[in-house]
């Protein structure tokens, strides 16, 4: 009986992020994969390793591609047990995905709280930017995954001062850099948290992250000079291929607001720092709000940089890969205005009768731009896996851009889209079992209080008619 309790307790507190897992299995199974040059490219780098022991290219002239290898003997060896079809082992992909998004909820409870974190991998799992990257085979989902648990590893390490936990660490991100150079973002929250929660002795910031750094030039060393005998830099195309077109400024802008997360996903952001910045009670988050948007800016700012003002071809058309780092940070300052407005409901009995009011709204709009973001990236989801062609359009009105193709869209009436709103209804449980409580409590609450200030509010104006009134009936 113990045991079973136990076990209820356990799977009621796990449901919700157990339920956005198994909901986006579901869809996944109803979206993709998609395929392009860059997957195809890929498969061949990790059939090269099966069969040469080195991520060759077959069929391009046999030349070794131009990617750190760790991500291709990670799917060479997933190769090795379940055979290779680009169109099945596009599932390692979708794990690396679901991992991600376990590491999004860790980090966000560990930085704001359960709910923030919870929120946070619904928002990250949900946009179709992350479902096409996990849908597709590349190897930037594998990335991001170990950039992400280099961050959590770092923070655990960081505040319980454990120097082997942080070596431990570096290894993680040796392992992350030489799967993508994209990694090196994750070394901007990583700094930020290690200078907001460490004491400043410059000695041993010196030996932690000698300590750290040390995997990661020793494993790249020996790659590029001693197995490859060639800079790290070789074959960089990325870096040398300029676009014959005028750049668009905004091209990334524009990536996010039409494709990546929305309008609203990016209004839901910018008010919960708003929110930090203006209301004291927040001031202990700040500065992991200002983590995140300085993350967010500088990888944005990199991308710019390289596509619109240095007119590089492969930053400017692929800010779908270039800011997919960006992604989690996007999601947890999103995500951190759902405890901002649980506090600010909480507060309402204490407050003045418009301030109340103030609050009451400003609660209610921002749980209203959460919810309508994770909708809209539903919404969004559905729609890509119904269509066989996906172009990410770097200005509206050009058809330049990234481009993906669907060799399975699913039509409205079949088995796959039932999935598809079985497994979209999934996440949306968890999210409600969550917050089943507050929402009860809240919608009583504020009903009677809401009813009680416009009954005070009117108060006036019924006086002075029933006064009116009273004056008429005299004469």
């Amino acid at each position: 009986m113990f045991e079973k309790d136990r076990v209820r307790k356990l799977l009621s507190e796990n449901y919700p992020i157990l339920s956005i897992l198994i909901g986006i299995i579901l869809v996944s199974l109803s979206v993709g994969p998609f395929q392009n040059g860059d997957t195809q490219w890929e498969y061949q780098a990790a059939i090269g390793v099966i069969k040469w022991g080195r991520p060759y290219l077959a069929g391009w002239g046999n030349n070794i591609i131009n990617q750190p290898p760790v991500g291709f003997f990670i799917e060479a060896f997933f190769f090795k047990i379940v055979g290779s079809s680009i169109n099945t082992d596009v599932t390692l992909m979708t794990f690396f995905g679901l991992g991600s998004t376990v590491l999004v909820y860790k980090i966000g409870k560990q930085l704001y709280s359960k709910s923030t974190g919870l929120f946070a991998a619904a928002l990250f799992a949900l946009t179709p930017w992350e479902f096409v990257l996990s849908r597709s085979f590349l190897i930037d989902a594998q990335c991001l995954f170990l950039s992400l648990l280099c961050l959590f590893t770092g923070l655990m390490a960081i505040r319980k001062g454990s120097f082997k936990l942080f070596m431990v660490t570096g290894v993680i991100f040796a392992a992350a850099f030489l799967t993508k150079f994209f990694a090196v973002y994750i070394l901007i929250p990583l700094l930020l948290f290690y200078v907001y929660y460490r004491p400043k002795n410059l000695k041993r910031t010196f030996s932690w992250f000698g300590a750290f750094f040390l995997p990661a030039l020793l494993f790249t060393f020996y790659w590029y000079q001693v197995i490859l005998q060639q800079g790290i830099l070789f074959n960089q195309s990325d870096l040398v291929i300029r676009n014959s077109n005028s750049p668009y400024f905004f091209f990334v802008f524009n990536f996010l607001v039409n494709y990546g997360v929305g309008w609203f996903f990016i209004d839901a952001a910018i008010l919960s720092l708003v929110v930090c910045l203006i209301y004291r009670k927040f001031h202990n988050l700040l500065a992991f709000d200002l983590i995140c948007l300085a993350t967010v800016l500088s990888i944005v700012s990199v991308n710019t940089f390289l596509g619109a003002i240095l007119n590089l071809n492969a930053p400017y058309l692929n800010a779908i890969k270039y800011d997919y780092q960006a992604l989690p940070f996007f999601s947890l300052l999103a995500a951190s205005l759902v405890g901002k407005c649980i506090s600010f409901f909480d507060s309402l009995k204490s407050r003045e009768k418009l301030s109340k009011l103030l609050f009451f709204f400003v609660a209610l709009g921002g749980l209203g731009l959460v919810a309508a973001a994770i909708f809209f990236n539903i919404y969004y989801t559905h729609q890509l896996s119904t269509v066989g062609y996906l172009l990410f359009r770097v200005a509206t009105g050009k058809d330049v851009g990234y481009s993906l193709t669907n060799p399975n869209p699913i039509s409205e009436h079949s088995l796959l889209m039932n999935i598809q709103y079985l497994g979209f209804a999934v996440v949306l449980s968890g999210l409600v079992w969550a917050g089943r409580n507050r929402l009860y409590d809240y919608f009583n609450t504020s009903k009677h209080e809401l009813l009680h200030f416009l009954s005070d509010l009117f108060k006036p104006m019924r006086r002075w008619i029933e006064e009116k009134n009273a004056l008429a009936r005299a004469r």
